[in-house]
């Protein structure tokens, strides 16, 4: 039940309209606006994509829009650049090496009531404060390497961030821009569909020239070809809706991974060092016995709070990168997305095969009607010849 609710969650947040979607994308609706309830600059914009559209050119309407769709493809390959270029395992595996380090000293160095072995008795081995100062200044420096190389990561991840946001704002402006595409060929269809279609009918019908019945067909052919074209602009569109929710997706897995390392550079190796500290000067005041063993149990426990706390980051960090769900779902929308794509495409490439056809016929039979006036006529001159009043 759980697993059904959590997919259903992670499905709304690449469907227009839903709330998840909303919440990660606002202001980006499902629906397109028509040219009738644009505001007036965007009418203006409208109007002048209508009046890119030449009917009777065909590049014209191959082109329609694909400015816009070249921006899309533009921001498509920097983001996948982008990707390609972040090794964020690296990330993870430097937050595992500094955990692994600082679970690996031994603090039990200094405990006061731990017998030296035969042979440290034996060679006389130095003082194990002197051994657990030392041992402490070669993780140290570990440390440090580690810290540094995280720092590294997080300005890389700071300057993704930055870039996703321009890529968000950029693929937005693109995003409406393909709206308005989408309107001006709708309202160039309305046109062709309501006033210079019937109109070329009206006069294909009334006269008598094969020309007009050839450019009746062209018109509608071309009238044809746009709407495909707008249908092509219309999945454009949700190719760039669905990128706006992955992008902040994105932005946020690196956000979070940017607060994980600020968290262990600013938290855990002070408290790690401070604990350090703190058992130095415990061992160095064991003369005390009575003060020694209260502060050894609040060592202990310290310890063991540090310990479960490193547990805790850790389990978060690992989760933050083992974070793959949305990514996932992404990749399976925009498969069933293009095979939906490929299938719509499959069907209207049959209803065109289908559509010539009967072109074909009705063609052929033009050709038919259009010898059997001409025998007509040359029949009934040929009456006229033999027959003169």
């Amino acid at each position: 039940m759980s697993e059904q609710t959590t997919t259903t969650a992670t499905d709304e947040l690449t469907i227009p309209g839903s709330a998840a979607f909303n919440e990660i994308v606002p202001g980006v609706g499902k629906d397109i606006l028509s040219y009738a309830e644009s505001d007036a600059d965007n009418k203006t914009l409208i109007e002048s994509m209508v009046a890119e559209i030449d009917i009777n050119d065909s590049k014209s309407i191959i082109y329609f829009g694909s400015k816009a769709q070249d921006e899309l493809t533009t921001i498509s390959d920097k983001m996948l650049e982008g990707v390609k270029n972040k090794d964020m395992g690296s990330a993870g595996g430097d937050l595992n090496e500094m955990v692994s380090t600082l679970r690996g000293f031994d603090v039990d160095a200094l405990d006061p009531n731990k017998k030296p072995g035969f042979f440290a008795k034996l060679l006389g081995k130095t003082k194990p404060v002197a051994k657990f100062l030392q041992k402490y200044e070669d993780v140290r420096k570990q440390i440090d390497t580690i810290t540094d190389k995280l720092d590294t990561h997080k300005t890389t991840l700071l300057t993704d961030i930055t870039m996703l946001d321009r890529l968000y704002e950029a693929n937005l402006e693109y995003f409406h821009n393909l709206d308005l595409y989408i309107s001006a060929g709708d309202e160039k269809l309305k046109l062709l569909d309501e006033e210079v279609i019937p109109a070329k009918a009206l006069a294909a019908e009334n006269s008598e020239a094969i020309i007009e019945a050839q450019e009746l067909r062209d018109l509608r052919a071309s009238r044809d070809d746009l709407e495909r074209r707008v249908h092509d602009l219309r999945l454009t569109r949700q190719v760039a809706m669905q990128s706006l929710p992955g992008i902040r997706l994105v932005q946020d897995n690196d956000k979070g991974l940017v607060n994980k390392i600020n968290s262990t550079i600013v938290n855990t190796i002070p408290l790690w060092r401070q604990q350090l500290a703190t058992a130095v000067a415990i061992y160095r005041s064991s003369d005390a016995a009575a003060t020694l063993r209260g502060a050894t149990d609040l060592t202990n426990d310290l310890l063991e709070a540090n310990a479960e706390n490193l547990k805790l980051a850790n389990a978060e960090t690992r989760k933050e990168l083992e974070r793959g769900v949305f990514d996932i779902e992404s990749v399976k929308n925009a498969n069933n997305t293009l095979i939906a794509t490929i299938n719509e495409s499959l069907q209207i490439a049959d209803e065109g095969k289908k559509m010539r056809a009967d072109a074909v016929v009705q063609l052929q039979e033009c050709e038919s009607e259009l010898r059997k006036t001409l025998s007509s006529a040359a029949s009934r001159a040929s009456k006229v010849e033999h027959n003169p009043t």
